[in-house]
């Protein structure tokens, strides 16, 4: 640990600097590495042991093709068109815009490869102090339970994503894995974090930044349950209510006054943080959303260090959902004219709308601001990547009381979240009423075309539309919005911007086996949508 960054360390190392005793002296001494025979480690080298198990999730997430572009190009808040340098990209960002990817596809076979590169790091570890290769005495049982943790973690991707993947936990298991169908995936997720979370440290600090906490290991817990009937045909409403209540009451965690906050480049300040990826612009890269969402021409906007490459923007549509005076469009989306950090001068101005997927201007499309670009950016920045923040915990039990006839405290719970956002505009509305939630989405759903929507559907069909919509303006840009979407029944169904359903009943709720998996493993069996 370096500060609160957690760094890539695969082995122990030292520097020494190399002396002769004897120019006839043979035997090899080792200065370069710590050697298994010698290393007798200690709790406090814990985070160096454990480092490996974490370092994946950087490449995972919000790198290139990294969780961050899966759970939103399918989506209806974010699109990566071509344009005029590029961007079509083989075709990737249109099939992933209309639903229509395959076995062969990057995006999904990405989080399936660095998944089990997490596990098979978690497994190894596992494996290696069990057997005593790696000695530890005090604080074993906490750092198996956090190593299980984070291997059920990996695994609660997978289901969310892949559904009916293999269960892999024995390091020296050579077979074949066998796959396991969504429903037992989700059964052991839930043990893992079950029988674990509560031998976690309790106190968010700087030495558990980044890792998991029994606070974080509830996060996953109440996500699980948020998504269990998706997952499995039951729900599991009051199992997520509970967990989310106990996150609440630990007292641990608070809405940061700035919404702002949470996506600066020190957000590991921030008090409403429960688990994030830190990354730094030179010894943990890997944020990049900066490079890919900025016009080329905004390298001169902030005197970038790296070029940046102009590809995803926001979805018209989904811009028109917010109310004027709501601080999170400019808090999220990077909008209008951009003028030169030195100069002054103006050097673009981005447009709201977007002509299409096959051809859009270089400055059509708000761009992905939410997490802060510095002047002086590089192609790597070190603002940290949330994976789990208070208001999460907020809505996820907002969403409950809601769908078990709780309107009324859903709705305090909504309010007491947009409150920062219209705090310093109009603060009125910041409160919602029962009855609000309860209505359908305002987005304007249909084809956009020409600046407007043709074949429209709109959102007053969707069951609490209203309290989906609340979830697009919170955590917008966060990877949320393919769950989401799919849990109110939107992403099968809807049409928006160049997307229409698919005309052969396909859903694509759940990605595909990569292709190279099948080839490599005989006892996989292909997902539904794609045999």
């Amino acid at each position: 640990m370096t500060n609160h960054k957690i760094l890539g360390i695969g082995a122990l190392f030292m520097s020494s600097l190399l002396a002769f005793s004897s120019c006839t002296k043979l035997d090899e001494e080792v200065y370069d590495q710590v050697l298994e025979t010698s290393y007798k480690p200690t709790e406090k080298d814990i985070p160096s042991i454990i480092g490996p198990a974490y370092t994946i999730m950087r490449p995972m997430f919000a790198d290139w093709q990294g969780n961050f572009d899966l759970q939103e190009e399918p989506g209806d808040a974010i699109i990566t068109p071509t344009r005029p340098n590029g961007w079509y990209d083989g075709g990737t960002y249109f099939r992933m815009h209309n639903h229509e990817w395959d076995e062969k596809e990057w995006q999904p076979q990405n989080l399936w490869i660095n998944c089990y590169v997490g596990i098979n790091n978690v497994n190894r570890i596992i494996y290696q102090v069990e057997s005593g290769a790696v000695p530890i005495t005090n604080g074993k049982e906490e750092l198996m339970a956090e190593l299980k943790v984070l291997r059920a973690y990996y695994y609660s991707l997978l289901l969310d994503n892949h559904g009916n993947v293999p269960v892999v936990v024995d390091w020296l298991d050579v077979e074949l894995p066998v796959q396991s169908p969504r429903a037992e995936v989700y059964a052991f997720v839930e043990k893992e974090l079950m029988d674990n979370m509560d031998l976690l440290k309790e106190t968010p600090d700087k030495s558990t930044y980044g890792r998991f906490t029994k606070w974080a290991a509830k996060a996953v817990l109440a996500r699980l349950y948020l998504n269990a009937e998706v997952y499995t045909g039951t729900a599991q409403w009051e199992k997520c209510r509970q967990q989310c209540e106990d996150i609440i009451n630990s007292g641990k965690y608070i809405l940061e006054p700035n919404y702002k906050s949470n996506f600066l480049t020190t957000n590991d300040n921030s008090k409403e943080q429960i688990l994030s990826v830190p990354y730094d612009e030179v010894f943990g890269q890997g944020n990049i959303i900066h490079m890919k969402t900025l016009a080329t021409a905004h390298r001169n906007v902030l005197n970038m260090a790296a070029q940046p490459w102009g590809g995803n923007c926001a979805v018209p549509q989904f811009i028109d959902t917010y109310d004027e005076d709501d601080i999170r469009l400019k808090d999220t989306w990077i909008m209008g004219p951009q003028y030169s950090a030195s100069t002054g001068a103006l050097i673009l101005t981005y447009t709201e709308n977007v002509d299409g997927m096959d051809l859009a201007d270089f400055f059509q499309g708000y761009r992905v601001g939410k997490y802060e670009i510095k002047v002086g950016a590089r192609n790597s920045i070190s603002t940290d990547y949330v994976l789990f923040r208070y208001a999460d915990i907020l809505m996820m039990k907002a969403e409950v009381e809601l769908r078990t006839g709780n309107a009324g405290e859903a709705a305090t719970l909504v309010s007491q979240v947009r409150a920062r956002a219209f705090a310093s505009t109009n603060p009125a509305k910041a409160t919602v009423t029962a009855a609000d939630l309860q209505k359908g989405s305002v987005y304007k759903y249909g084809i956009w075309q020409n600046g407007a929507v043709i074949e429209a559907q709109g959102g007053d069909d969707i069951p609490f539309g209203r309290f989906f919509d609340e979830l697009g303006w919170e955590f917008a840009c966060e990877g949320h919005r393919r769950d989401d979407m799919i849990r109110f029944g939107v992403f099968a169904r809807k049409k928006w911007f160049n997307h229409r359903p698919n005309a052969d009943g396909k859903t694509k709720i759940l990605f595909p086996i990569p292709q190279d998996e099948m080839n490599k493993n005989s006892k996989l069996v292909q997902n539904p949508d794609y045999q």
